[in-house]
């Protein structure tokens, strides 16, 4: 509850900036211009809503499957989403070689599940049922719906700091509204680089609850963090790929960061104790023993990411484990 109680107030909280600084653009500007910004910044997200689910189509390079063509996969999405209580969602495949899955849509009706051509040869079958089922809760929990809308306040805040610095420095009106007008899109600037941070916050808070709602669907959690030791290991072989880069601006909805993946193989090796590239029930309770301490820079680089640090995921894991 935590977790949910955790991703309300960030959501209260943006929109609560948003209302803010156009209500303040609409006192300073005349009544006029503050509804204009604000069917504008509305007009964002809507569109933000409506043409995300062909966004991500098109970067996954998703193909649509029948449970003739993937018989397996869809048995395992179908059962998962009867015990989440969910409508079936569409099964696709991306041509992508990069081991991963991703949910998308606009509700729990619309909802999509996919996985890549590289997760299926990776992982076993307990390990990808645990990944699908972490999939299946985004659905559940409509945060794909969520971290869409959101992520597009820090846009509004951006095309405010630029149309404002532009209507003072070059706009003209009345003596000394120039200089108001900078201010305010420096302002502006700054909200933009706060509720930044703010939507990878909540990306990073949705993973964990992705992950505890995995095992909630009957997922062991060591399968579950498994899943990520692989992932990361196999995501690592291909930072340098055009994939990766294609990706880029759609990575928040895999299972993992691959960009990250790299560096923190590292860090997982250390909880791999028996070095079978694998995370068993005795390693992730040894690892739920232990304090997970991040240096100064792995904490300042995980507030600039959309998932969070991979070691304390899977001692987050290990709290769940029974």
């Amino acid at each position: 509850m935590w977790l949910q109680a955790r991703m309300y107030l960030l959501i209260a909280l943006l929109f609560g900036i948003l209302y803010g600084v156009i209500t303040g653009l609409g006192a300073w500007m005349g009544a006029g211009s503050g509804i204009t910004y604000l069917i504008i910044g509305f007009g964002f997200l809507l569109i933000q809503y409506l043409i995300s689910p062909a966004i991500v189509g098109w970067s996954m390079r998703i193909k649509w499957v029948s449970e003739k063509e993937a018989p397996e996969l869809h048995q395992m999405v179908a059962e998962l989403a009867e015990r989440a209580g969910l409508p079936k969602p569409r099964v696709g495949i991306s041509q992508l070689s990069i081991p991963n899955a991703f949910a998308f849509g606009r509700s729990q009706r619309d909802g999509r599940v996919c996985v890549t051509q590289g997760i299926m040869k990776l992982l076993n079958r307990e390990e990808l049922k645990a990944v699908i089922g972490h999939e299946l809760s985004h659905i559940k929990h409509r945060d794909m719906a969520i971290i869409t809308l959101i992520s597009v306040i820090p846009l509004i805040m951006y095309w405010i700091a630029w149309t404002t610095m532009w209507r003072g420095a070059f706009g003209g009106g009345r003596q000394g509204s120039g200089s108001y007008a900078v201010l305010v899109g420096i302002g502006a600037f700054l909200l933009y680089f706060i509720t930044n941070l703010l939507v990878l916050y909540g990306s990073r808070i949705r993973e964990y609850y992705a992950d505890l709602g995995s095992v909630q669907l009957g997922s062991m959690p060591h399968h579950m963090a498994t899943a990520l030791y692989k992932l990361a290991y196999g995501n690592a072989r291909m930072r340098n790929s055009e994939e990766l880069r294609r990706v880029e601006g759609v990575k928040a909805f895999f299972v993992n960061d691959p960009s990250r993946s790299y560096y923190e193989i590292k860090e997982l090796s250390q909880i791999d104790l028996d070095m079978s590239g694998t995370i068993d029930y005795d390693e992730l309770m040894a690892l739920r023993q232990k304090e997970v301490k991040l240096s100064k820079s792995q904490k300042l680089m995980e507030i600039f990411t959309t998932h969070p640090n991979m070691l304390k995921r899977i001692k987050h894991l290990s709290t769940l484990a029974v």
